[in-house]
């Protein structure tokens, strides 16, 4: 087997939400692999700029553009100036997205559609648009982040687990339309890891971070860089004949009802 089918040199990949976090790892481990990589976030210009900062820091090829994902027109607008700018997508990642943790029973209908919005919504809005130009050039890799919640609920997170629900069930779809134009659309599920996000949940005692340790086969958290193998693999060649599935990255939660209390 050669190492040239998981080759991403000078490919492009757009990594919506990637400012930090997930979706900085991810792009990360693109740029690390050769890939030019394109950050977006839409809060603040400055976050764009030290995430392009801290990745040139570290050889990577990288460019960053401000625009909100929700609104087509912004959509449109930069997917032009990014394919005149710096050249064809040939990866999209579609990874922005917010939780709120509500009780269903308490929550908000434009919360709800909030994150359905932003979670289910702009990966539709975001993927039509690059698809459109990859269509024209007969090939293209977009992957969708999904979650264990697109496979499963919890308590307070209802809008976010229909969201990704529905989300697995968009790459299905797009990867049926798409795929006679040697396009490949998978998702990935990450399962829980360890970023400023959750940090203060990770310390020893703390309930969840208790639950998540016991609950998980590898017993412990992920670590960013553990999206990233999964990452190139479906941005790559050697993902070529793999369409409409998700890669749950997760330490094998979904693989187990968990263990019992008392075994060791």
């Amino acid at each position: 087997m050669s190492l040239d089918l998981f080759n991403v040199e000078n490919k492009i990949a757009l990594i919506t939400g990637s400012t930090h976090g997930l979706g900085l790892a991810m792009a990360k481990g693109l740029g690390l692999a050769g890939a030019t990589i394109i950050i977006n976030g839409n809060s603040s210009q400055d976050k764009i700029d030290k995430a392009v900062s801290e990745c040139k820091a570290e050889g990577i090829k990288a460019v960053g553009y401000k625009f909100n994902v929700t609104e087509e027109a912004e959509v449109i607008s930069a997917i032009s100036k990014i394919e005149i700018e710096v050249g064809p997508i040939d990866i999209l990642i579609n990874n922005a997205g917010i939780i709120k943790r509500t009780p269903l029973i308490d929550m908000e209908v434009a919360d709800f559609k909030a994150v359905v919005n932003i979670d289910l919504v702009s990966p539709f809005i975001v993927s039509k648009h690059v698809v459109k130009n990859m269509i024209q050039r007969n090939q293209g890799k977009v992957i969708n982040i999904c979650s264990m919640m697109s496979e499963l609920g919890r308590a307070n997170v209802g809008a976010y687990a229909a969201a990704k629900g529905g989300l697995k069930m968009l790459t299905q779809n797009m990867a049926t339309e798409w795929a006679k134009h040697n396009i490949q659309v998978n998702g990935i599920g990450p399962g829980y890891f360890a970023t400023s996000q959750t940090a203060p949940i990770r310390v020893e005692g703390h309930p969840f971070n208790d639950f998540i340790i016991s609950r998980t086969p590898a017993a412990r958290w992920g670590n960013p860089e553990d999206l990233q193998g999964a990452t190139i693999f479906l941005s790559s060649k050697a993902s070529d004949f793999v369409n409409g599935h998700v890669v749950y990255v997760d330490g094998g939660i979904l693989a187990t009802i968990g263990k019992p209390s008392n075994e060791g």
